[in-house]
């Protein structure tokens, strides 16, 4: 579903529709899974319930699970989609998948999110990143 992109984010195609919602959605299971792939250390007890950083055209997101919405589908709110070059939904869209450290600087800017409680730190113990390299083609 996503692969390597670059250094900060992953890549993949999904549906992109509207939604009532105030945030943005994707199916709980799929929310799961792509959270422990790419998000997780291993490291103890860790809640996959931690959004998920997606970029569509030039706007950042976090995106919440929801067993409502279809698989391979994100449900955007209006208010996000007014922006975007998003016609005819559900349009198949390229999607960028922020990696836990590019996620982490992105989500401290939203009030009342702490990534040192949700995530632990990826480090090689002198507080530089660690390596990505097991993240590669997180979520096939």
């Amino acid at each position: 579903m996503f692969e390597e992109f670059s250094r900060s984010y992953y890549l993949g195609r999904l549906y992109v529709t509207p939604t009532d919602a105030d945030r943005a959605l994707m199916d709980s299971e799929q929310h799961e899974r792509i959270n422990e792939a790419v998000y997780a250390t291993g490291e103890g007890i860790e809640s996959l319930e931690t959004p998920l950083v997606m970029k569509l055209d030039s706007q950042h997101f976090s995106v919440h699970g929801d067993s409502a919405v279809p698989t391979n589908t994100l449900a955007l709110p209006e208010t996000l989609l007014d922006g975007m070059d998003v016609r005819n939904p559900p349009s198949l869209r390229e999607v960028l998948l922020a990696r836990r450290e590019c996620a982490s600087q992105l989500l401290s800017f939203v009030d009342g999110w702490d990534p040192s409680v949700s995530w632990a730190r990826a480090t090689d113990g002198d507080d530089t990143p660690a390596d990505d390299d097991e993240f590669r083609n997180a979520g096939m």
